[in-house]
This record gives C-alpha cells, sequence and structure tokens, in this order.
C-alpha cells in the first residue's frame, strides 16, 4: 500500500476536536490509530500488525483494550534494529532528523513531506495553547543544524499560525537582546538555564527586562514546572526577572510530537489527533490516571517513521479532568525523571532530577552532576558532584537535600570551570547531568 499516512488539519479543527466531549475524542483516536497501524504494517519490525490491522473485528474495541493488545517498542528495539524502522524505500523523504545522543547512540528519524507538515501543525496548535496568534512575534533561542528536530518544529510552527519567527539561535546574550530591542518579540522560545542567564546578562548591563517587549516565554529540553505543576526555581525565577508568563513543553525526536501547556499550567495537552499517551507499570501494565509511570507515546499519522506503543523512558503522569481553558483533551504532567536514571538509595526511590531542582534553590552553584556506582548490597551509591566558586559549605548543601528529599546523598564541592568540563566532555547536544557507573 502507499505510504501516505497524514490528513491535514487546522486550528479551528483542533479547537473543535479538543472541545468535543471525551468520547468523541476516543473515537476519533480510534479511527486514527486503525489508519496507524495498516500504514505501520509496512515496517519491517511491525509487519505482524498486517493480519491484524485487516480484521476489523480485532479493532472494534475501546481504544485502551485495542492498545494493550499491542506490544511495546522500546529503545532498545531502534537500537539493535535500525533497519526495520522506517518507510525511506517508499516514501520520499524531505528532512533527516537525529536524536540528541545524551542516553547512547543517536537515532536516525527520516522525515517526509507529510511529517513535516504534521509536525508544523503540532507546534503550531501548541503555540496556539500559549496564546500566540497570527501578529505575535516570536524569537526562536534554539538551533535549526546539526540535524536538531525542535528548532525546525518550532519555526514551522510559528509560519504554520501566520505569526512572525526571528530565528536567533542560541548563546550570545547581547545579540538577543538587541534583537529583542529591534524586532520587539512577544515571545521567546529557549531551553530554561539559557533564559535565566539571558536575564540576568540583561540585569548586569543595565538592561530594564522587565520593560521589553516579551510577555510570554515558551520553554524546552528541560523542565519548568515540578511534579505538582507549580514552577521550580529556575522557572521561579524566569518569571520573577522577565515578568512574563512561561509555558512549558515537551517532546522526543523519536516520536515527533510535542506537548504544550495552556494558560492553566496544568500539563502539556495531548494532541488527540496526532498521539495516543499511555503511562505503565515497570510490567508494562497501564496506570490509573494520575500514577506515576513511564510514559508510552504511539504517534499517529507519521508517514516516514511509524511507531507502534514506544517507550519513552520518561516518568510522568498522565491526567484525563476537562481542563480550565476549555479543552477536554488529556494532559501529561511535568517530566520527574528517566527510567533508566531511577536510583535505589536508603530505602527510597529517587531521580537525579528531584536533586537538580534542589540544587537550583541553593545560591552559589553554578552547575552539578550525579554519579552512580553500585554498592555490594544491591542498593546504588549516589555522589552529587556541585560546581562553585563560592565558600560553600558541603554540610550545609547536604542538610538542604536531606530536608527536601528525605536522604543524605554523599557531596562533593568542586571549582565551577571542572565541573563544566565533565558535564561537557560527554558530547551530544545537551551537557551531560548523569554519569551511570552501574554495571
Amino acid at each position: 500500500m502507499g505510504t501516505k499516512n497524514w490528513n491535514g488539519y487546522g486550528i479551528k479543527e483542533a479547537v473543535e476536536l479538543r472541545s468535543s466531549s471525551p468520547e468523541d475524542i476516543e473515537n476519533k483516536q480510534l479511527l486514527l490509530l486503525r489508519r496507524h497501524l495498516l500504514h505501520a504494517a509496512n515496517v519491517p519490525f511491525y509487519s505482524y500488525l498486517a493480519e491484524q490491522a485487516e480484521s476489523p473485528h480485532d479493532l472494534t474495541l475501546d481504544l485502551a483494550a485495542t492498545l494493550q493488545g499491542l506490544p511495546l517498542t522500546s529503545r532498545a528495539d531502534l537500537d539493535c534494529y535500525p533497519d526495520q524502522f522506517g518507510l525511506t524505500d517508499l516514501a520520499p523523504i524531505h528532512d533527516v532528523a537525529l536524536t540528541s545522543g545524551t542516553n547512547g547512540k543517536s537515532v536516525i528519524v527520516p522525515y517526509t513531506e507529510g511529517d513535516l507538515k504534521r509536525l508544523a501543525f503540532n507546534e503550531a496548535v501548541a503555540f496556539y495553547s500559549a496564546g500566540v496568534r497570527e501578529k505575535s512575534r516570536v524569537l526562536l533561542t534554539v538551533t535549526l543544524d546539526r540535524c536538531f528536530i525542535a528548532g525546525l518544529a518550532y519555526y514551522s510552527g510559528v509560519t504554520f499560525l501566520g505569526a512572525t519567527a526571528i530565528r536567533s539561535g542560541p548563546g550570545q546574550p547581547a545579540r538577543q537582546w538587541g534583537l529583542i530591542k529591534s524586532l520587539k518579540p512577544d515571545v521567546i522560545v529557549g531551553v530554561p538555564t539559557f533564559l535565566l542567564e539571558l536575564g540576568r546578562w540583561a540585569q548586569k548591563n543595565n538592561v530594564d527586562v522587565a520593560a521589553s517587549s516579551v510577555d510570554t516565554i515558551i520553554t524546552i529540553g528541560e523542565p519548568a514546572r515540578k511534579t505538582d505543576c507549580t514552577l521550580t526555581p529556575v522557572g521561579a525565577a524566569i518569571e520573577e526577572i522577565w515578568q512574563a508568563r512561561i509555558y512549558s513543553s515537551y517532546g522526543a525526536t523519536e516520536f515527533e510530537t510535542a506537548f504544550g501547556e495552556c494558560s492553566s499550567g496544568s500539563g502539556g495537552h495531548v494532541h488527540p489527533e496526532l498521539m495516543i499517551v499511555e503511562v505503565i507499570d515497570d510490567n508494562g501494565k497501564v496506570l490509573p490516571e494520575g500514577e506515576r509511570g513511564e510514559v508510552v507515546v504511539t504517534p499517529l499519522g507519521v508517514e516516514g517513521f511509524p511507531l507502534v506503543r514506544f517507550r519513552t523512558g520518561d516518568i510522568a503522569r498522565l491526567y484525563s479532568s476537562s481542563c480550565s481553558c476549555g479543552w477536554n483533551s488529556q494532559r501529561l504532567g511535568p517530566i520527574e525523571g528517566r527510567l533508566a536514571q531511577r536510583l535505589k538509595y536508603r530505602g527510597t526511590t529517587l531521580y537525579p532530577e528531584a536533586i537538580f531542582q534542589v540544587l537550583q534553590d541553593v545560591p552559589g552553584i553554578t552547575d552539578c552532576y550525579v554519579e552512580v556506582r553500585n554498592r555490594a548490597d544491591g542498593a546504588d551509591d549516589v555522589l552529587v558532584v556541585v560546581g562553585s566558586d563560592d565558600a560553600l559549605d558541603k554540610r550545609h548543601v547536604e542538610s538542604i537535600l536531606q530536608a527536601r528529599l528525605r536522604v543524605v546523598p554523599k557531596v562533593r564541592i568542586s571549582p565551577a570551570k571542572d565541573v563544566l568540563e565533565v558535564m561537557a566532555t560527554a558530547g551530544g547536544r545537551k551537557l551531560k547531568k548523569f554519569f551511570d557507573y552501574r554495571s
């Protein structure tokens, strides 16, 4: 069969779907899932779907029952069987993206013309939920090069909406502020730590940040909210300095879709025509609403790199209650950690992200990373390496961790430059903050 799997949508249709009843949304997704499975059956890895997808009685159950009858796809599957994913021999490829490689070898993700249109629609809806409209000017402090899909996605989403994209790229605070002063963007997109640095640079150089044209900040790549959806220390500092509203987002190159917050700030909205989301426990069982587990995504409408029940490795909670913004689509809570980074420490389960968020509150800390090794008793030996050029007291840091986490990992204070060098030598697009030496 052909490879066309994407039917174009517009903002009006998107808003109507999200405003419809949960039952209508689920019925729509069930139809799209069947279409997606028929398409995915062309991929060698999913050839088993061909017989099942052509038997309508197998796909007339409810959405949950249909999904749970299908095997999960892991990142290890992508790594071990790279030639069994993708439809590059059947579909013209218009773009190639690579994952960041932070957690291993980069995955090659091909995009067809339809995939690029789908990508633009996804980000356009996410921007729309954050209040971006045709007259908006959006400063993109993210890269579009190095096969990085997020920058292209944000640019495409802005232009899909008819708004103005200002492709500044990352770094160089002085240049960024020159653009802010001359082009007056009302929206800025970037990584939280950089946006905080950008605000602090302005303060040091006598720039009135709060008086700038920016009133909306969309964060990517790093958590800006805690488990309870309140802002992290970095997120709160950004809002305080900029006097602008933060909207957090989350996505991954592999599943070609992203979640974006609305004004309620209570999780990223699931795009129902673009993905089906589940949260599972360690045994693959789907968890009830609000329980913490691994996020599983089935991206609907993808042509070049279709996936079914992809295990993201990210930990979060899924919410199905109606949102105060008026949309009835599900929402994914903040990412609480990575499954592969889960630590067993002194009788409790701990994620490095929780450590990082606590240390964001500590004055004098510039960067930090976590090392973990095996202990003879089967638990994990955890070392937190903190970068600081101040006379920081290790016991003070330990007491803060004890108060917030109820456990005290080992702490080492090192010069800020040394810590940054360690985090940067790992390669990849992102600084590495977790070093796993467990066997």
